[in-house]
């Protein structure tokens, strides 16, 4: 017994070091505002994607994904190439993915114009001379 005791919480803690699953306070009642950061998912947090995506029962992002991070955790996901959203359920998880959709829609804006010259104009024209 206590073999299996001393396995069971060997398995526990390699859950949370696997999930990163820190002590993080619950949403507070009656809080309407966080802190969202916007940026591009990294290569080490392909498992907690496709952990958030299993949450909410859809099926994993797929290429570059933006992700919104509440509090150091990812609290929603966007594929940059589509328009599927991978977002927790359990958390007031909206004004994260419409910030996702609009950083979406400028780099699409972006990608369109066209590109200026990599130099300055009077760098190219010293260049020139």
């Amino acid at each position: 017994m206590k073999g299996q005791r001393s396995n069971m919480w060997h398995h526990l803690a390699y859950m949370i070091n696997r999930y990163q699953l820190q002590p993080v306070p619950a949403v507070e009642a009656g809080r309407e505002q966080y802190p969202i950061a916007i940026r591009r998912a990294r290569d080490s947090e392909a498992l907690l994607l496709q952990d958030l995506a299993e949450v909410d029962s859809a099926a994993p992002l797929a290429g570059p994904v933006l992700v919104a991070v509440v509090e150091g955790r990812i609290w929603a996901a966007l594929a940059i190439d589509g328009d599927r959203v991978v977002a927790d359920p359990f958390l007031p998880t909206e004004p994260a993915v419409e910030l996702l959709r609009l950083r979406v829609a400028q780099l699409r804006s972006a990608e369109s114009r066209p590109r200026r010259s990599l130099l300055p104009r009077w760098v190219a024209g010293r260049a020139r001379a």
